[in-house]
């Protein structure tokens, strides 16, 4: 049997048309985590400033990390989700530098080679909902808009909804798509998607525990009279 052209599980997948990525592993996943990084620092620093000169005192530090959070979610949702989403078809032949990314991370999952049907639907609705509402979750927490924790729960609820169901079709077909050697099944298709399970699980029952603290203290008896 001919050994295949490409880098992907099932190794007998068939990609008409594929163009290896001239850019190396290292240099894909590097490039991202410096963005990602800059992202969250972007967001610790600004979150270090709010509320001066108006009686409120900066963000506390895991507030700060979260907000860090959401403008990494922005990027990562509108920018590299948001181009597999328009981009899925040509990624085979693909060569900019996003499709390198993807074509590095598909070694993870190879199912973003393919076209497949669930992850184009599940990328394209965390690109153009999640991505977005990201976004304005970040600047929300950066004015202390009332709505603020109500948009986190909205946001960390879709982002673990679609992380279950991607982690629950892939083991549904016997990781077959996934390289099983540990940097790609252990460190990007585990580690790289639990962080979508972790924190917003976390952040989760951090709206939870402020938005029942509200509606508490608007159920308490109102005194009459003073």
């Amino acid at each position: 049997m001919a050994t295949p052209a490409h880098p992907y599980w099932p190794r007998e997948l068939s990609l008409p048309g594929y163009v290896p990525s001239a850019r190396p592993g290292w240099q894909c996943a590097g490039a991202v985590a410096a963005g990602c990084a800059g992202l969250l620092a972007l967001g610790w620093a600004l979150g270090g400033g709010q509320g001066r000169g108006q009686g409120r005192g900066p963000l506390s530090p895991a507030r700060r990390l979260a907000l860090g959070w959401f403008l990494l979610c922005a990027g990562v949702h509108g920018i590299l989700e948001g181009w597999f989403s328009l981009r899925h078809r040509d990624l085979p032949a693909a060569t900019g530098p996003l499709a390198a990314v993807w074509k590095e991370y598909a070694k993870a999952d190879s199912r973003y080679m393919t076209s497949d049907d669930f992850t184009v639907a599940m990328e394209t609705v965390t690109a153009w909902a999640w991505g977005p509402l990201s976004f304005l979750t970040f600047l929300a927490f950066l004015r202390r808009h009332p709505a603020r924790f109500v948009l986190q729960l909205l946001v960390s609820l879709g982002q673990l909804y679609g992380d279950v169901l991607y982690f629950a079709t892939a083991a549904r077909a016997g990781w077959a798509h996934a390289d099983p050697r540990p940097l790609y099944f252990w460190g990007y298709f585990v580690a790289l998607n639990g962080l979508w399970v972790l924190v917003p699980g976390a952040l989760i029952a951090d709206a939870w525990r402020h938005l029942g603290a509200a509606q508490r203290a608007l159920d308490r008896p109102r005194h009459k009279g003073h």
